[in-house]
């Protein structure tokens, strides 16, 4: 379902056609308000730029505390994107090959620092994050967004420009920041402002399954 929608805030449509889930448009910078007005659940298409952050950017961020002048790229209000491109370099423009998410936990030692120190408002990903970064998103007013695994060549669709990297040579391409210019990329709310993950909220039923389904095999033997 995700990524079908043709507007700004159509209705996504279920397997019998049925209308069921509006896709709201986010347009960056994102403001304190945009945040708090998603709820995990919600369906999301990201507009404007974005920058990537892998684990060199992030511990960068975290441990050397650069100031924000001597980033090129404003983060206060962004989304950062947990991804490690495919880009090529074709005379003096960067041509995007693949775009797909890297798993968030990866990060989690340093998102908590990065959002509090830069004024991330938006962080995109796969898999969710932790009680650290959770907690950051509900005390600094952010939100974690889910999107599409295995889809790095639609995703790349998504993403209509690459205005420029930071630290390509220093941290190879992969691990590098760079400015993506996205159009209706899609995402899922799955951690909200509120303090709700709905990562956690699924392991409580997996969990609960597991031991149920634990029981009935030993009351069977």
């Amino acid at each position: 379902m995700l990524g079908k929608q043709k507007g700004k805030a159509d209705m996504v449509s279920s397997e019998d056609g049925s209308q069921k889930t509006e896709a709201r448009t986010l347009k960056t910078p994102l403001s304190k308000d945009d945040v708090l007005n998603l709820k995990i659940g919600d369906m999301v298409l990201i507009n404007g730029l974005v920058v990537t952050g892998r684990d060199k950017v992030h511990k960068f961020l975290a441990h050397e505390k650069p100031d924000k002048k001597d980033i090129p790229f404003e983060l206060y209000g962004g989304i950062i994107y947990h991804c490690g491109p495919i880009i090529k370099k074709v005379d003096d423009t960067y041509k995007l090959i693949a775009a797909s998410p890297t798993t968030s936990m990866r990060v989690e030692m340093y998102e908590a620092d990065v959002i509090k120190a830069y004024g991330i408002r938006g962080i995109v990903g796969k898999g969710g994050m932790g009680e650290k970064t959770l907690n950051a998103i509900k005390e600094y007013g952010c939100v974690y967004l889910h999107t599409i695994s295995g889809a790095a060549a639609y995703l790349a669709d998504r993403i209509k420009n690459v205005r420029d990297g930071w630290k390509i040579e220093e941290f190879g391409a992969p691990e590098a920041m760079w400015l993506l210019e996205m159009e209706d990329f899609p995402a899922i709310v799955t951690m909200d402002a509120a303090g709700n993950s709905l990562h956690k909220d699924i392991e409580k039923i997996s969990l609960t399954k597991l031991k149920r389904l634990f029981l009935e095999k030993r009351e069977s033997e």
